[in-house]
């Protein structure tokens, strides 16, 4: 089987869905911008050259439906022979993407691939616009529709993640990702047009486009104090807030893969290999603990030791469940989400997989780590890892 590299990992700035930066920015052209900028930064790559654009996203309706992954490459100028697709796994949809783009390449049945993904949770709101749970399913299987903010919840009680842990952690995401922004440490983020309308004295609306070029999420003035102020957002009596959950996010994020040989013949210089992809199954009413399995099962698949890896991207969904499969695994935090999590920066659902990937490679690059793992949990009890490979 060939080797997949990891030539180009982008994305868009993450923005906070109907306050932020994006909320009047269509999700295909964000996602049409971000492949565009992706092929862009590749030098001697030709859109042609490309076969096939596979984009994850978790609610592929409205202006995210009617095959985005086509719809927004041929925005982008890719030819018409350049096909595309959508995949939805939910909160692992991006990586999944950039998993089966590059299963094409290590098959040998495509050369030049790109996996990415998208979510405007402005445009396509949390559970879609039509949520039609199957009745008679739903009546002994609850579990597979409630709130993901419930099952942190569980998470919290059941493994007894307190309150205070989950605002330290909290703080500490979003003081990483104000200390990485003030530095300029998000190298992989594409200054991105966006569109705002703004209202004239005779009431109709102008459109005007502006270039959006960081998170909007984070909170640089985050005290633990006022986190501990925050009312609980799921159960009265719980621990999950806001303030220690990741924030519904607007963003798009693309990867180019391709293989030894168009890497050789084109001179193009690949950041990393993508060594290994699995997925586990949890209990639905604790989906947050999906890393704790997904992780160790990677690590077996690759034969690596969980001590070898020397950075990790764990989408934090809630402070409860991150803590909780990094305290089990035994992971030093230290190497945990270097420059702050989804806490901080957002969790754009279908985007989240291919942002974590475009963030993790940056990451890798900055600290030589020869190993890198991506992992998240799922809504409906799932758990995804990734491990790449850093080239030398």
């Amino acid at each position: 089987m060939r080797d997949a590299y990891i030539v180009t990992s982008v994305r868009t700035p993450g923005c906070r869905r109907n306050k932020g930066a994006f909320r009047d920015t269509r999700p295909e052209d964000l996602l049409s911008f971000i492949l565009d900028s992706a092929m862009q930064q590749t030098k001697n790559l030709a859109k042609k050259d490309v076969d096939d654009v596979m984009i994850g996203c978790s609610f592929p309706e409205a202006e995210q439906g009617l095959n985005i992954g086509r719809v927004a490459s041929q925005m982008a100028g890719f030819p018409v022979e350049v096909t595309g697709a959508t995949v939805n796994r939910f909160c692992s949809s991006g990586l999944e993407a950039i998993a089966l783009a590059s299963l094409r390449v290590m098959a040998g049945w495509s050369d030049v691939t790109i996996g990415g993904g998208v979510e405007s949770m402005t445009y396509v709101p949390m559970g879609g616009s039509i949520p039609r749970p199957h009745p008679e399913f739903s009546k002994t299987q609850a579990d597979n529709y409630i709130s993901m903010g419930l099952t942190a919840e569980n998470v919290a009680n059941r493994y007894d993640i307190s309150r205070e842990q989950q605002d330290e952690f909290a703080y500490n995401s979003q003081k990483k990702a104000a200390a990485a922004k003030a530095g300029k440490k998000y190298t992989e983020i594409v200054p991105t047009p966006a569109v705002r309308f703004n209202k004239k004295e005779d009431g109709t609306f102008q459109k005007e486009t502006f270039i959006q070029d960081f998170d909007d999420g984070i909170r640089e003035s985050t005290t633990l104090e006022g986190l501990t102020k925050l009312r609980p957002a799921f159960s009265a009596t719980g621990s999950v807030t806001a303030g220690n959950s990741s924030q519904m996010t607007d963003g798009a994020a693309a990867t180019i893969i391709a293989c030894e040989e168009k890497v050789k013949e084109l001179g193009l210089k690949p950041v990393a290999k993508l060594k290994y992809y699995t997925t586990a199954g949890c209990r639905p009413d604790e989906m947050g603990v999906g890393p704790l399995y997904a992780i160790p099962k990677l690590l077996k698949l690759a034969n690596v030791e969980l001590k070898d890896v020397g950075v990790f991207e764990i989408n934090e969904a809630f402070a409860s469940q991150a803590l909780y499969c990094t305290r089990e695994l035994g992971i030093d935090l230290a190497k945990v989400n270097l420059n702050g999590g989804a806490i901080a920066l957002g969790h754009p659902l279908g985007c989240t997989g291919a942002k974590l990937c475009a963030t993790l490679m940056a990451n890798m690059k900055s600290t030589g780590a020869r190993y890198g793992v991506e992992s998240m949990c799922i809504g409906g009890g799932m758990g995804a890892a990734a491990l790449f490979e850093r080239c030398e």
